[in-house]
């Protein structure tokens, strides 16, 4: 006789993506960890809360060395989500799990044609889609950004039409356009465009990144602070340009 169980909890499991950032360690790793120190401590909060892949794709180390490199990059409040690119002996009981299938964020589903960003405890802002084709390219901010806000775009390019506060950022896969002055964090580019650019009417950033490649504030000259700039890459290179 067979038994029909019409009363059994259920279990829910849905498909989520996450635009995670992923870290592409160099050797020698304690020289690499100097410069992560670095960044994270010109740039407060950059990790927090932030989901990261640990991506050792040729990276010419064994099991108990990248055991260690989690470590120590646990003891600096970066938990690893998932690895990329190792083998998988190297990954014993209680290493993050092993990834494969990483694409860019632009070839997965799209959002819905109005987007907005994401910010803690605050009121998301409604962001305005502008469409290419029958997929958004572009969303344009029609108020300040606040500090704690974050606007992630991975589709293409940010507007926004106000000034970005410190402690704010922008997240874009193509270019960023700042008509206010820029106070915050931003990421242009970010899933493989090396050839986003960075605009701003007024320059007193705390952070840039384009494709990538990053500046902190201090590394910038001082005659861009408080100018109109355009920034660009030109290979490792973050090249900037008052604007008239």
């Amino acid at each position: 006789m067979t038994k029909v169980l019409t009363d059994a909890p259920t279990i829910r499991i849905k498909g989520r993506s996450f635009l995670a950032v992923v870290l592409s360690p160099d050797l020698p790793l304690d020289e690499w960890l100097v410069r992560l120190d670095d960044l994270a401590a010109r740039s407060a909060g950059f990790f927090l809360g932030r989901p990261v892949v640990l991506d050792v794709t040729d990276l010419a180390i064994d099991k108990l060395q990248l055991a260690e490199l989690v470590a120590g990059l646990g003891q600096r409040n970066v938990r690893i989500m998932g690895i990329e690119g190792a083998r998988p002996s190297m990954l014993g009981p209680g290493m993050p799990p092993l990834l494969k299938g990483g694409r860019p964020v632009s070839e997965m589903e799209q959002p819905p044609t109005e987007a907005a960003p994401t910010e803690p405890k605050q009121h998301p802002k409604k962001a305005t889609a502008q469409e290419a084709g029958s997929q958004p390219q572009s969303i344009v901010i029609n108020e300040p950004i606040r500090s704690g806000q974050s606007v992630i775009f991975p589709e293409g390019d940010v507007t926004v039409v106000g000034s970005v506060a410190s402690g704010a950022e922008i997240i874009a896969g193509g270019s960023v356009h700042i008509y206010g002055a820029l106070r915050g964090r931003v990421m242009a580019g970010s899933v493989g465009n090396s050839g986003a650019r960075i605009f701003c009417r007024k320059m007193e950033a705390e952070l840039l990144a384009i494709d990538g490649i990053y500046q902190m504030a201090e590394d910038m000259a001082p005659a861009l602070r408080g100018q109109a700039v355009q920034l660009w890459l030109e290979g490792d290179m973050i090249m900037a340009e008052t604007l008239s």
